[in-house]
């Protein structure tokens, strides 16, 4: 009788213990997976004068087949956490890190690392290395119209390494505040910090969007050359206001508009600002078009004369220019897009060249891109 009694007792202990197991890992939530997307961009450039005549990112090559990058993101979030890694391959991705990648072989970049904390419904944290909030156009070139850069962006700023905040007001009113290293700059030894800034507004109806961006600081930090040949100094203080629009007018058309100002102080004040247009047409799904109208004024040639443009004559000491491109966005399927871009540019000094090494005014220049994204 106590054999059976305690058969009993033991197979009831190990069901109910089965239940139990079962009722716990009922209510165990699993972390969701991580989220992985990517994408691969390439392009041939041609340049009419038969020399490279390019100051903007990413696409600096004359007759040649070039890969843009490679991309590769993990996003995954849990609870109120979340972290994102984003890591490129190729010249854009080093040129977009040029601070970390100051060997020019080293093509691996880290585009984005960054972690966020949901405080509330209304705060979101942002801890880490990411994508500027300043300009029109982005690193990426599936989040672009046009494959070839304006040379807002190409002046920067790329990105941020530092926290910010950002707030939601209402359905309509958000913004941002930060505060990071020296702009491009994934680490440094500089005290220098950058304060960020960011209104952003969105109509009722959705369809327009603008964005107020800041960016700015006081105190030493980067090297500057303001005309090659006469060395270097340092900033003593930077401060850049820039305003996006982006609006749709009807079911096939769409406008947007960048324009920015910046100024910095070193042995005295100087100053460049641009102001660009970009007209969208979508007659169908899968095709597109993008007319972009930019200039640019540099005529104390804090860009245009920087050392890293070693084939502006030295008597040149800034110059405005203008660029007219025109994308077609042709969608092959979900993942494939080819781009065909025409581009010319116009300059008022002659930093430009013709193929006998002669200077000019003036340049015009054709590619095929082809951006795959999955």
């Amino acid at each position: 009788m106590l054999k059976k009694t305690l058969s009993v007792s033991l197979l009831m202990a190990v069901v109910l213990g089965a239940f139990a197991q079962k009722d716990t890992a009922a209510h165990v939530v699993a972390p969701p997976p991580i989220a992985i997307t990517g994408s691969v961009d390439g392009y041939y450039r041609y340049n009419f004068n038969g020399a490279t005549n390019n100051y903007t990112s990413f696409t600096n090559s004359q007759n040649s087949f070039e890969l843009g990058m490679a991309s590769v993101r993990g996003d995954h979030s849990f609870g109120k956490g979340g972290v994102t890694v984003d890591l490129g391959f190729g010249r854009r991705a080093a040129e977009f890190s040029y601070n970390d990648t100051a060997n020019k072989n080293n093509l691996f970049a880290l585009k984005q690392v960054y972690m966020t904390y949901q405080a509330c419904s209304k705060v979101k944290f942002t801890l880490g290395k990411w994508g500027t909030h300043v300009g029109y156009e982005v690193l990426d070139a599936y989040s672009n119209r046009n494959y070839s850069m304006d040379y807002m962006f190409s002046f920067g700023p790329f990105f941020h390494t530092g926290i910010k905040a950002d707030v939601t007001i209402d359905s309509n009113w958000t913004y941002m505040v930060g505060l990071a290293n020296p702009t491009d700059f994934s680490t440094t030894e500089s005290s220098t910090k950058v304060l960020l800034g960011q209104l952003a507004h969105t109509t009722k109806d959705g369809k327009w969007k603008e964005f107020l961006n800041y960016q700015g600081y006081y105190g030493v930090s980067t090297p500057y050359i303001l005309n090659p040949g006469t060395g270097y100094g340092m900033y003593k203080s930077l401060s850049q206001v820039d305003l996006v629009v982006n609006g749709t007018l009807s079911s096939k058309w769409g406008i947007g508009y960048n324009g920015t100002f910046q100024t910095v102080e070193a042995d005295k004040s100087y100053n460049w600002w641009g102001s660009a247009i970009y007209l969208n047409y979508d007659p169908t799904a899968k095709l597109g078009y993008t007319l972009r109208g930019e200039y640019l004024s540099d005529k104390d040639g804090i860009k245009l004369n920087h050392a890293a443009f070693s084939t502006v004559p030295v008597s040149v000491t800034g110059a405005n220019v203008y660029d007219v491109t025109l994308s077609a966005i042709w969608k092959i399927d979900n993942c494939l897009t080819l781009v065909p871009e025409i581009r010319y540019d116009n300059a008022s000094e002659g930093i430009f060249w013709k193929s006998d090494g002669t200077s000019t005014k003036s340049t015009f220049s054709a590619l095929v891109a082809a951006v795959y994204k999955f």
